[in-house]
């Protein structure tokens, strides 16, 4: 090589001033610094003819190759900084800062059982100081505002790991549907947030419950339905689905990934079992085998990127000549499941689908975060146990079950033997399946059933966010976390708890909330009953346990420490409280025989007679209560065993506005409810044990006219047995909704025409009792432009008729449109659900009660005096799908009770689950022969009693459980 020789310039000991030969000087520099570029571009090119002669050349980007060689093996988590951060990366600048005082706060910490009374301060989006606030670090922040949180319960935002919120909208409509994809059965490169819509009124609603952050996944129509993303519930000024994320992938556009940063955590949505299956009519076989088909196709891009890049990090380029690292964008998520990048998130139910994957993640070793739905993991759990690496979490419903043959033998216990077995246990909504806004009752019914307080608050909090991977930053209540916080009205747990404050990322979400002071007990946890030996019969019997009475005496039975007995008023029309509890603490005593009470007053001479007889049985309430039967109605209960297996079903009505209907139809047949009814189902038994003893139901339809309702015992065996057939016929079905095809104007015409008379048939002489107010004529609707409606034609056929007519509505979601209207027709209504949710467009205009609203939408119709009965708190608007929320008909009268005492009392909470839908149904019931119900420890309207006993004079028994 040529050497290069530069210029003598040694020069330097001059210095330069002003007019002493400053361009000369300036010149020189220039040539020497372009003579050494010269002489290093000629040692580079020297250099590359050298390597070309005897080694492969060095790839071009030898940098970004070997940084993403360096990433692979790379698990995510927080950096090692991330502890000391100031704000927030969610920080929205220009937000003051909240010091929250007077709290009773339950952390997180201490596996859920720390709780610190004290202050707490959020500032930058972040939580400063838990406990004590120093005086130096309150003057630290600029300004300040103040929250007196008056001993109240404060706890970290409540968490969603199954949620379709934005991708399952609210309103619903036609055709919009970006849950699920229908291309095939494997599709990891969805992304359930290229679906998220923003305009989903569930946002506001969910996060007045608590729900701070939620889980969005894709539905489950697929095997492998796509990639699932965290979103926080706060309103962005962005307004854009990527300003909600919370920890995105670095990688999420694909460009600007920081390579010394660890990575975050992403989320893949698998589905067992049924819901593919029914989708591509494929079977369980055919699912492992597509599972296993793209893993293997994984496995094999895993193991060309580990040896490519073992030849990289070796310098082996001369064996890499030509070649690219190897990567498909179609499968890079399954190649980073397998890297342990990527929680896996399962919807599963049954135990044949545990075994399936936990063998499909041991044969290729991957961890499964969670298994959602999870109907039968509590049957399983050493199965659960054997899965790579850890054992899933089981993200769960708390009573929502049998819908499906997977989800048949879901038990109410079974977050607690999940939880003593040692697994990690979640609380979901599956949102809108139930509304996500109460997903702290769902870790109430939890707790209700037997999970431990601590793990109950835990599994919609703490636990969730390490399923989640985000356990370094929400979750709990400690310095450093996000200023995601929850200031409740009473104890998480209790019935009907509300948040009177929903911070989220440090800025409040409830500018002006609107709740009710609770009762002194409300300020802990409630004293839950004894349920071991259900817990145990449940695992027993695989599921399906004896629900059937355990005993039924007909003989004397004398019930003691009875702190309350609620009966039916003289007329019928409501419920009064025969007794409280004596002054002197030991308790009422109530004597029965036959079911039916015979003495309430153990001063009297005729109770103590009683009270001498020999082989009496005495049971002890300690403290309970005798109330009313509740009544159901609003769903198929009595027609079916499992909604969505047509082998058990009753089927629909014809349509009456079909195109072609059976001859029948065109004669005017009515279908009867009576003809079809289904005795002693697991919902129907379940809900009898749980104090609703009377169900009344409408032949199932989907189309305008129904048929006629009837009334039957929940508690009997068959429809032969004493009393089992309550009534009859009760009234007349008919619905009106946008679904059905003939226009509103088409059905109204149809109404008026069967309530003028004109038809023949079956049609002419039911509808003739309607017109005369001899029958109810209930009617399903939920849009307030159609009930206006409807008074109107009221009021057209009382004129004609000069007979008042029985009107009632059921659904009725904007009824408080008409509030004053319909009181003036004296319009019943039954509220299903009791709290409204816009599922549909004719159900958008809700009311949606506290803490958004001073009123729910019972307390406002019953302020303007309106009959008010309530439905089922299902899953939706259809009765086929919410038998199973019959049983929680309790609590719900309840809820309407704590969350307005001052409108709705004991007695009127009772009253609209149990006389007013008698009187709205026309179920009429003889005085003395309305069945009651026993419980120990408390009332149906709370979470500490159990139902003991129903005392049934229809059926001449009592029944013990």
């Amino acid at each position: 090589m040529e050497k290069i020789i530069a210029p003598d310039l040694d020069d330097t000991s001059r210095r330069y001033r002003p007019g002493t030969g400053h361009g000369s000087r300036i010149s020189r520099l220039i040539v020497f610094f372009g003579l050494c570029a010269l002489t290093l571009t000629f040692v580079l090119a020297s250099t590359v003819v050298n390597l070309h002669s005897s080694s492969p050349a060095v790839p071009l980007h030898v940098h970004e190759i070997l940084d993403k060689c360096a990433r692979l093996p790379l698990k995510p988590g927080p950096p090692d900084d991330f502890g000391n951060r100031s704000y927030s990366d969610r920080y929205v600048p220009g937000t003051k800062a909240i010091l929250i005082t007077n709290g009773t706060i339950w952390t997180g910490r201490n596996q859920g059982l720390e709780i610190i009374k004290g202050d707490i301060l959020l500032h930058g989006g972040i939580i400063k100081a838990v406990g004590y606030v120093s005086q130096s670090l309150l003057d630290s922040t600029t300004e300040h505002v103040t929250i007196d949180a008056h001993g109240a319960w404060i706890t970290p935002g409540i968490i969603d790991v199954h949620s379709h919120i934005g991708v399952g909208t609210a309103p619903a409509f036609d055709g919009v549907e970006d849950g699920n994809s229908f291309k095939g059965p494997i599709q990891p490169w969805l992304r359930s947030l290229d679906g998220l819509n923003t305009h989903d009124d569930s946002y506001k609603i969910s996060a007045a419950g608590g729900v701070t952050t939620s889980l969005i996944l894709p539905g489950s129509a697929n095997a492998i339905g796509g990639q699932a993303f965290v979103i926080k519930l706060r309103p962005t000024k962005e307004r854009s689905p990527t300003s909600l994320l919370l920890e995105p992938p670095f990688d999420l556009n694909g460009t600007n990934v920081n390579p010394h940063q660890p990575p975050r955590w992403r989320h893949m949505k698998h589905a067992c079992g049924e819901n593919p299956a029914r989708v591509y009519g494929d079977t369980r076989m055919d699912d492992v085998w597509v599972w296993r088909q793209a893993y293997n196709k994984a496995r094999e891009l895993k193991n060309a990127q580990d040896a490519f890049c073992q030849k990289a990090v070796a310098r082996e380029w001369e064996n890499l000549e030509g070649q690219t690292f190897p990567e498909e964008l179609q499968w890079e998520a399954l190649v980073d499941i397998l890297r342990g990048k990527v929680k896996v998130q399962t919807h599963c139910y049954e135990a044949v689908d545990f075994d399936n994957f936990v063998r499909l993640s041991q044969e290729f070793e991957f961890p499964v975060a969670a298994f959602h739905h999870a109907h039968e993991a509590y049957l399983v759990p050493d199965v659960l146990k054997k899965a790579y690496e850890h054992p899933p979490a089981i993200a769960m419903f708390s009573t929502f079950a049998r819908y499906k043959r997977e989800a048949f033998r879901h038990s109410e216990f079974a977050p607690r033997i999940l939880a003593d077995n040692g697994i990690d246990v979640v609380m979901k909504s599956d949102h809108a399946a139930i509304v996500s806004r109460y997903l702290v009752n769902e870790a109430a019914l939890a707790h209700y059933y037997g999970l431990p307080e601590n793990i109950a608050l835990a599994s919609v909090i703490s636990t969730p966010a390490k399923v989640l991977g985000l356990e370094h930053r929400i979750g709990y209540i400690k310095e450093g976390y996000d200023a995601d916080v929850v200031v409740w009205d009473s104890h998480p747990l209790s019935l009907g708890s509300t948040p009177a404050q929903v911070i989220i990322d440090g800025i409040a979400q409830i500018p002006s909330a609107y709740v009710s002071a609770k009762p002194a007990s409300h300020s802990r946890a409630p004293n839950t009953p004894n349920f071991n030996r259900e817990a145990t019969s449940a695992v027993k019997f695989e599921g399906l346990p004896p629900l059937g009475p355990s005993e039924s005496l007909e003989d004397l039975v004398v019930f003691v420490s009875v702190e309350h007995l609620w009966v039916r008023d003289a007329a019928g029309n409501g419920i009064v409280e025969a007794f409280g509890s004596r002054r002197s603490g030991s308790g009422n005593t109530v004597v029965v025989q036959h079911g039916r009470v015979l003495c309430s007053d153990v001063a009297s001479d005729s109770c103590l007679s009683y009270l001498a007889l020999p082989d009496i049985r005495v049971i002890d309430l300690h403290g309970g209560s005798l109330q009313p039967g509740l009544v159901s109605f609003g769903s198929n209960l009595g027609l079916q065993e499992i909604a969505m297996e047509d082998s058990t079903v009753d089927g629909e009505a014809p349509d009456y506005f079909a195109v072609s209907t059976p001859p029948f139809v065109e004669a005017g047949y009515l279908p009867r409810a009576m003809d079809g009814l289904q005795y002693a189902t697991r919902d129907a038994l379940l809900a009898y044990r749980s104090g609703v003893t009377v169900g009344i139901t409408a032949p199932s339809h989907s189309g305008f006219l129904g048929g006629l309702t009837t009334a039957f015992s929940l508690g009997s065996a068959h429809k032969l047995e004493r009393g089992a057939l309550v009534q009859n016929i009760t009234a007349v079905h008919v619905s009106f909704g946008r679904s059905v095809i003939p226009s509103i104007s088409t059905q109204v015409a149809a109404l008026r025409s069967l309530l003028q008379g004109h038809t023949e048939g079956d049609h002419a002489k039911w509808f003739r009792l309607v017109s005369q107010g001899k029958l109810p004529l209930v009617i399903r609707v939920d849009s307030a432009d159609i009930i206006a409606t409807l008074i109107e034609l009221k009021k057209e056929v009382e004129t004609a008729s000069q007979a008042p007519l029985k009107m009632t509505l059921e659904g009725a979601t904007e009824a408080h449109i008409l509030a004053r209207e319909l009181s003036e027709a004296n319009i019943g209504v039954i509220l299903k659900p009791p709290r409204s949710f816009p599922y549909t467009w004719d159900q958008r205009r809700i009311v949606p009660g506290p803490p958004l609203s001073e009123d729910s939408p019972i307390a406002h119709l019953v302020k303007h005096n309106v009959t008010v009965g309530i439905g089922p708190q299902g899953t939706n608007a259809m009765a086929d799908l919410s038998a199973w929320a019959v049983r929680n008909t309790r609590f719900d009268a309840g809820w309407e009770h704590y969350e307005s005492p001052n409108v709705i009392s004991k007695e009127t909470a009772l009253a609209l689950a149990s006389v007013n839908v008698e009187r709205l149904l026309g179920l009429e019931t003889m005085p003395g022969e309305g069945d009651l119900v026993a419980t120990t420890g408390g009332d149906l309207l709370d979470f500490e009693g159990k139902v003991v006993a129903v005392l049934s004079p229809r059926r001449g028994v009592v029944d013990l459980f």
